[in-house]
């Protein structure tokens, strides 16, 4: 045994200097700094920036004129676990925003057992009122994927074990929202007059536009189109039928982020200049898309790009006069499927 240790001591003794030796040369040197680089790297980007939640402040004149402006709460992307308590606080302290719409672009879950964590941390935003549409995870969790895959939008896709979106559907409509997937409802919040319409997610295939399709009520203040995904063909329907604004999520802003360039890649047919925040679809339409404020639990890394919820104040059109009377206008329907 004795012997057996001297030597293994010898072999540790080489080894350490020959690395040593490595270290000391220039190249050795440039090998070290881009190995701690990028652990430095991956620290950050899996343990700080994924949990530096971030609340931006959106100004967005997309009401008619005349109208009061609306603050709207725009949350998407959770991918809950049941044991990320920082986002849990983070995320039940916006209710003190107190707005006056909540919308949800779906992606709640990314496990089966994340739904109490979910109501628990919406409770106070589930007071006000809102809208949703679901995503892909908040019907089949989340699975490992080929990172080169998010390169091609016609990947084969493989879905994971069920999730509970029955269950959180009817948690949503219990507290008041309203489920926006194939739907249009027309409802007044402080004041202005909405219609909103949605579709289920066009990253599966679930989009049917067809079933809302059609000019929305000329009358209303504000037309809102909601959608998971923010598929071109989607965004055109809502745009050709005269919507002012669609808000989306999916994109995560890109998640992995390059400083000057900005996002890689989309995980959709949107180009990388619309991939998060604010932007023009067509001649009239408005769009925004939240960065969202999880990731995929097998990915669990952003960089250059923070998770976000975005407090949207909207405002009239700087353009023209209004050519109605907003207290002339008649009463909608209080909810049309």
């Amino acid at each position: 045994m004795g012997a057996a240790r001297r030597i293994l001591d010898r072999m540790s003794d080489r080894s350490f200097g020959r690395l040593s030796s490595l270290v000391a040369t220039p190249a050795g040197r440039a090998i070290a700094a881009t190995v701690g680089a990028g652990a430095a790297g991956l620290f950050y980007a899996t343990v700080i920036e994924r949990n530096a939640f971030a609340l931006r402040h959106v100004t967005m004149p997309v009401l008619e004129p005349g109208s009061t402006p609306l603050r709207v709460l725009h949350i998407s992307d959770l991918h809950m676990m049941p044991n990320q308590y920082l986002k849990q606080a983070w995320v039940s302290e916006l209710a003190a925003l107190e707005p006056d719409l909540v919308v949800n672009t779906g992606d709640n879950l990314a496990h089966p057992k994340a739904l109490p964590a979910v109501i628990q941390s919406l409770d106070g935003l589930l007071a006000h009122p809102g809208l949703f549409v679901f995503g892909s995870n908040d019907y089949f969790g989340p699975t490992p994927k080929n990172p080169l895959k998010y390169f091609d939008t016609d990947h084969e896709r493989q879905h994971g074990e069920p999730l509970p979106w029955r269950d959180l559907r009817a948690a949503f409509i219990e507290r008041g929202w309203l489920d926006a997937t194939h739907r249009t409802h027309e409802i007044e919040v402080a004041g202005t007059r909405i219609v909103a319409s949605g579709v289920d997610d066009p990253h599966l295939d679930r989009d049917r536009y067809d079933t809302i399709a059609g000019r929305p009520n000329p009358l209303a203040q504000l037309r809102l189109g909601l959608t998971h995904s923010p598929e071109p063909r989607v965004l055109d329907r809502f745009a050709d039928d005269g919507y002012d604004l669609v808000m989306a999520g999916h994109t995560h802003g890109g998640q992995l982020c390059l400083p000057f360039f900005g996002a890689i890649v989309t995980n959709c047919e949107l180009d990388r200049s619309r991939v998060k925040g604010p932007s023009v679809w067509g001649n009239h339409m408005k769009l925004h898309v939240s960065a969202g404020l999880g990731t995929s639990p097998y990915a669990p890394a952003r960089f250059a790009c923070r998770p976000e919820a975005t407090l949207l104040t909207l405002t009239p059109v700087s353009h023209g006069d209004a050519e109605f009377d907003v207290e002339s206008l008649p009463s909608l329907v209080e909810d049309h499927s």
